[in-house]
């Protein structure tokens, strides 16, 4: 399996009190519950919303050079002007029209896909690894209970 090229949301995992974690498509999970805000407040589930959207329509972007970028589509009505501003102050960084942090590593090991998480600490006083495999037994790219499927860009 070739990993370079664009993958994009396919479900996110979430937590069931009788089935344990359970994945929910796009769809899904802009109508799944929201316990941990009041639904009554307006706001509070437009916000949530809005950060739903953005989640689902996140990408990851694997390069032939070794790099991993993860990409976030731009907010909904932000002008190219302030895209521009933005860009040239350094607050963001544009990828492919999507806006974008400093690329991780990849690499592949003995045909596994890995990448650098960029996560480090310890665990019994011993420094871990912040390399992780990605690619699951059925060829999803996971990453914090986001799964991505491979697209054809």
């Amino acid at each position: 399996m070739s990993y370079i090229g664009r993958w994009k949301f396919d479900s996110i995992g979430t937590i069931d009190d009788e089935r344990g974690l359970v994945y929910l498509n796009a769809e899904e999970y802009l109508k799944a519950p929201m316990p941990y805000i009041d639904e009554n407040d307006e706001e509070a589930v437009a916000d949530e919303l809005k950060e739903r959207k953005m989640m689902i329509s996140m990408q990851i972007e694997i390069a032939a050079d070794g790099k991993l970028y993860y990409l976030s589509p731009l907010p909904e009505g932000v002008t190219d002007e302030e895209v521009k501003a933005a860009v040239e102050a350094g607050e963001i960084t544009l990828y492919d029209g999507m806006t974008t942090q400093s690329p991780t590593a990849w690499e592949d090991r003995d045909g596994e896909f890995w990448y650098d998480t960029g996560i480090e600490g310890e665990f019994f006083g011993e420094k871990t690894d912040s390399w992780a495999k990605a690619i699951d037994e059925n060829g999803y790219f996971n990453f914090m209970n986001i799964r991505f499927v491979k697209t054809d860009k």
